[in-house]
């Protein structure tokens, strides 16, 4: 089967809708998920972002149809570089009541991916005990070459300050330029290039509990904020492709790795609820005070993440800053 090829990337609007795309024509299969045989001698997998049994109104998933199934692969082990740097567990962390800052992250001069120039900045709870989040920096100056990343841990929100980002993911590909963001939802496979720079810099807020969603907005009315429309997801897009290929897993803080003999972004068509997406931070619509006094940072809330208690919330991503509220 013959690579499609990439395209102009196009993208799918809305947020949390049910989307469905196909690279080849009659991909997708019609009337059924899982039929027995798929067009194109296809694989069906379902990757879930709920409970099976979640509330409709909350239920996520996806179905994909891929040319070589996921769990082809050699057995996972510890990854042969050093990830100190990274951590999901904040229990036993340094602990301050103090402000910080810091400087800029210096640029590799040597080669270093995405996944190798993660550093943990800060953070609270697990990602063993699905509770909490981590602040995450990154800096690269290659591309990831023949590798990808799946996180079991949490969803990962994705903001470059520095170089554009191509992210090609099992559902399509992403360009992810400063004053952009993207989200990879949680077990997605995503590979980080680079786009015409060979310096990239910038943001991970990771998520341990639930998903992004988008704040209610009250008396605001209808309109205003992020709207639901400016959201992007990516079109189906797959390679059919030989090689060694590593396919790295974070779970609850650290990094394993399998190799595999394909590449795993050879998913032809898909359709579901659960999907990555970016959004253009120039087309958030902010509210301000137009008399006296100054309203709270929430305001200007363009995702946010419940928490089980109503009204309290595990993080607030605002246009400007990251508030954990």
């Amino acid at each position: 089967m013959s690579d499609a090829v990439p395209p102009d990337l196009q993208y799918l609007s809305g947020f949390g809708n049910h989307f469905e795309s196909e690279a080849l024509p009659g991909s997708l299969p019609k009337g059924q998920n899982n039929p027995r045989v798929a067009p194109y001698g296809l694989y069906a997998e379902q990757l879930s972002g709920t409970a099976f049994t979640a509330p409709r109104r909350e239920n996520k998933r996806a179905w994909l149809y891929r040319i070589r199934p996921s769990v082809t692969h050699e057995p996972f082990h510890p990854l042969d570089f050093p990830v100190e740097s990274l951590t999901g567990e904040f229990d036993r962390g340094v602990i301050t009541p103090n402000q910080l800052r810091w400087r800029p992250f210096a640029i590799p001069s040597d080669s270093v991916d995405f996944v190798r120039g993660l550093t943990t900045v800060c953070g609270a709870g697990s990602a063993g005990k699905k509770d909490g989040f981590a602040i995450h920096v990154y800096t690269a100056s290659i591309s990831m070459d023949n590798s990808c990343l799946a996180n079991a841990d949490g969803d990962m929100l994705i903001v470059p300050q520095q170089g554009t980002l191509r992210v090609t993911t099992e559902f399509g590909l992403l360009d992810v330029a400063p004053g952009e963001i993207c989200v990879i939802q949680r077990g997605m496979r995503f590979s980080v290039g680079l786009q015409d720079t060979d310096a990239a810099r910038g943001y991970v807020l990771e998520v341990f509990c639930g998903h992004f969603e988008l704040p209610d907005l009250g008396p605001i009315g209808s309109n205003g904020l992020a709207d639901a429309r400016h959201f992007q997801t990516p079109v189906a897009w797959f390679e059919d492709r030989s090689c060694h290929y590593l396919v790295m897993q974070k779970y609850e803080g650290e990094l394993f790795s399998a190799a595999q003999s394909f590449s795993p972004f050879n998913v032809v068509a898909w359709h579901g609820n659960y999907t990555p997406y970016k959004y253009d931070l120039g087309k958030f619509c902010p509210m301000n005070s137009v008399a006296f006094d100054h309203p709270d940072p929430s305001i200007f809330t363009v995702l946010t993440c419940p928490s089980a208690i109503p009204g309290k919330l595990e993080l607030v991503v605002t246009e400007c800053c990251l508030t954990m509220l």
